[in-house]
């Protein structure tokens, strides 16, 4: 006998939409069209004088470009005879899927490249755009996270976006499943950490530590670098620093011409854009 319940599938959990933001997505037609990001420019200031001839300042400030130019899509077909022999609904089934795994590829395509936008004062070994202060760790010298220094760090990243400005608002930190899993270790157990009712190792929640919402990902980029340690870029940031803009164009089912199928396919396309550096950073981490 067939059931007509199916067996449960497991997905990667998905971030994209949580860390970035779709304010300039528009109406997006296909891929290759363009969003425009306007601006505001800095003004200067000056000290003034009794009698002093005012100087003269036009502010200018360029454009930001994103560019819609990626695409994830998917062309599925069915079988009549299948069709006819099953029970359920096997191409909504089969759409379904095709959708999860489209966010699931963009998340991991995005997290895995966008720390190279970072700002050079938002990473690195002398991070922190006043003081220097923070070793959030480089290629070849990755910083060692563990249950006793991971919030240290998690701290020390707050105090990167402090220096430059970033606001306390939105505040986002996207860890793999080994660091949440000693953050369940670490000092945090204790609820009073974060004022919560419960410690996160009773709820598995992990929630806000130092205006982070921490996010957990198994699609957190990563590398094998020259110490031979799997070093993690993990990334924190506001929601002000990336731009995200998606939009399914194309949804179609028509007939195969030379099978007897019913053919499913569907086009996703997408485009990101960090538009304020400054707002986003990484730890370069390993266990």
């Amino acid at each position: 006998m067939w059931s007509s319940k199916l067996n449960k599938k497991y997905y990667k959990r998905t971030v994209l939409t949580a860390i970035t933001n779709t304010t300039y997505e528009g109406e997006i037609k296909k891929q290759g069209d363009k969003v425009y990001i306007r601006t505001i420019a800095d003004v200067t200031v000056f000290d003034h004088q009794k009698g002093m001839t005012l100087p003269k300042q036009r502010p200018e400030s360029p454009d930001v470009e994103m560019l819609i130019d990626k695409g994830k899509g998917w062309n599925i077909l069915l079988d009549d005879v299948d069709k006819v022999q099953s029970d359920i609904d096997l191409l909504n089934k089969f759409t379904d899927d095709a959708a999860k795994q489209i966010n699931i590829s963009v998340d991991a395509s995005v997290l895995g490249a966008v720390y190279a936008d970072a700002d050079g004062d938002n990473c690195g070994s002398t991070a922190g755009l006043i003081t220097n202060a923070y070793d959030l760790g480089s290629s070849g010298s990755p910083i060692q996270v563990t249950a006793t220094n991971i919030i240290d760090y998690i701290v020390m990243c707050g105090g990167v976006l402090d220096e430059q400005n970033v606001p306390d608002e939105d505040r986002w930190m996207v860890i793999p499943s080994w660091m949440a899993v000693l953050l369940k270790s670490s000092d945090l157990k204790d609820a009073s950490m974060t004022g919560d009712p419960k410690s996160v190792i009773r709820s598995g929640l992990l929630g806000m530590i130092d205006r982070f919402v921490i996010y957990q990902s198994n699609s957190v980029g990563n590398t094998t670098d020259s110490t031979g340690f799997k070093s993690y870029y993990v990334l924190f940031g506001s929601k002000d620093a990336i731009s995200f803009a998606n939009q399914f164009t194309k949804t179609e089912s028509l007939r195969s011409s030379d099978s007897f199928d019913t053919i499913v396919r569907g086009l996703m396309v997408y485009g990101y854009k960090t538009i304020k550096p400054e707002a986003l950073g990484y730890m370069y981490a390993r266990k």
